[in-house]
């Protein structure tokens, strides 16, 4: 017999929001228990996708997936990753920081301009009135929800923790590099400044538009990676930061902690990723923060399937899809898109998400909120295929900041030498 599952769509100008959950067997209950994926304009308006979805497996929220013991938290080390975090985020430090100096030089102080100024505009904007929907259409699946799945998300941990502030497990996961924790206290002060602005430029659009841009991200952290973001928004929301950790899933789907001079030389086909211990502000039960370096098209995922297996050791997560590319209406992301419907609890997307198509009636109901605008040209058809005369089969193709990017076969494979001529055929 099928459970109910809710679907919940939010349309806010400009973008289409989408809240997808399953219900319990009983579809009179009348309660919600949205999984949500969202994207806030600038505008203000807060726009979010609230899915519902119960399921009745045994596994505990709380059970952790396959893992060596955690180490016993280190009070001095925690203390300067949370300094790190602070005075990257721009937030003042105590007097008996190491970088508290640092601050106070004419780099330090407009960096902390930039903040004070861009923080609140983003407060006023965005983050408050995320804060304000999430406690009003969100509040029982915040009283339930223990993990959330946030694929597609760059270092977006800031609107993760907006709409799910009561999460005990954070999975993220994108193409973006790892990257290191930066040494702060060891720099000079030109590298200080470097970094400053790195940091600075990674957070432009994500400030001023709610999302991370592909493109700019494949550049702007190709060098320092994600950990510098991650560090700032977990400063920003007000946590602490008590241990950080490069692992690995090996193909067994456990984790595999790194020594520091293995996270530069991850064994050829391991997913990398960090795993970050962090306490909210006037709290005391850590939680965890995991973001994965990998590929989540079907071919990425063929050849890591360990992954897979590793969210899957997660009980029924909640799942949050913003500013996806469209790139699960695309077969050539089939495998993604089924594992988040088959294992999700609950789902919030905007409309770059999963197709309302592959939603149906049993299990899934559908609930909209605001207001829908059609997405650009280039994305009104992403079920176009494309052909090379001479070669066999379709070719992969995505959207990149406007610009349509298709991946070529190997010219060994065309058997025709005036086949490169590409064949676009639209789906009207």
């Amino acid at each position: 017999m099928f459970r109910n599952k809710f679907l919940l769509i939010l349309l806010a100008f400009p973008l289409l929001f989408s809240i997808l959950s399953c219900g319990s067997n009983s579809t009179n209950s009348g309660k919600i228990d949205p999984t949500v994926k969202e994207n806030v304009v600038p505008n203000g308006s807060s726009k979010s996708k609230n899915s519902q979805k119960s399921k009745t497996e045994s596994i505990d929220n709380n059970s952790k997936p396959n893992q060596p013991a955690e180490a016993p938290i280190d009070r001095s080390q925690a203390a300067k990753y949370t300094n790190t975090a602070k005075f990257l985020a721009g937030i003042p430090l105590d007097a008996s920081s190491k970088l508290a100096k640092s601050e106070q030089t004419a780099v330090g102080k407009e960096h902390q301009n930039f903040f004070q100024k861009t923080w609140n505009k983003l407060e006023e904007r965005q983050l408050s009135k995320v804060r304000n929907w999430s406690s009003t259409e969100l509040t029982d699946v915040n009283k339930s929800v223990k993990t959330i799945f946030y694929p597609f998300s760059g270092p977006d941990f800031l609107y993760a923790s907006q709409f799910f502030p009561q999460g005990e497990n954070y999975i993220l996961a994108g193409l973006e590099p790892v990257g290191s924790i930066p040494e702060l206290e060891e720099m000079s002060d030109s590298k200080l400044a470097r970094k400053l602005s790195e940091v600075q430029r990674s957070l432009d659009a994500i400030l001023n538009f709610s999302f991370f841009r592909t493109k700019s991200m494949a550049v702007d952290l190709s060098q320092q990676g994600v950990i510098p973001v991650l560090f700032v928004f977990l400063a920003r929301t007000n946590h602490e930061i008590l241990a950080v950790e490069h692992i690995s899933i090996d193909k067994s789907a456990n984790i595999k902690v790194l020594k520091p001079e293995e996270k530069d030389t991850v064994g050829k086909g391991l997913v990398p990723g960090i795993r970050i211990k962090f306490v909210n502000g006037g709290e005391t039960k850590a939680r965890t923060l995991y973001y994965f370096s990998t590929d989540l098209s079907d071919s990425g995922l063929k050849k890591t399937p360990e992954f897979k297996q590793f969210v899957q050791q997660f009980s029924s997560p909640v799942t949050y899809l913003k500013a996806a590319s469209y790139l699960m209406h695309s077969d050539s992301f089939s495998d993604i898109r089924q594992l988040i419907l088959t294992h999700s609890s609950n789902l919030l997307q905007d409309d770059s998400g999963i197709p309302i198509k592959h939603f149906t009636s049993p299990p899934w109901d559908l609930k909209f909120y605001g207001h829908y605008t059609k997405p650009i040209d280039l994305f009104k058809n992403p079920d176009t295929t494309v052909n090379l005369l001479g070669n066999e089969g379709k070719l992969k193709w995505l959207i990149n900041n406007d610009i349509v990017e298709i991946q070529l076969p190997d010219r060994a494979n065309v058997k025709s030498d005036s086949a490169w001529v590409l064949k676009i055929n639209p789906v009207k």
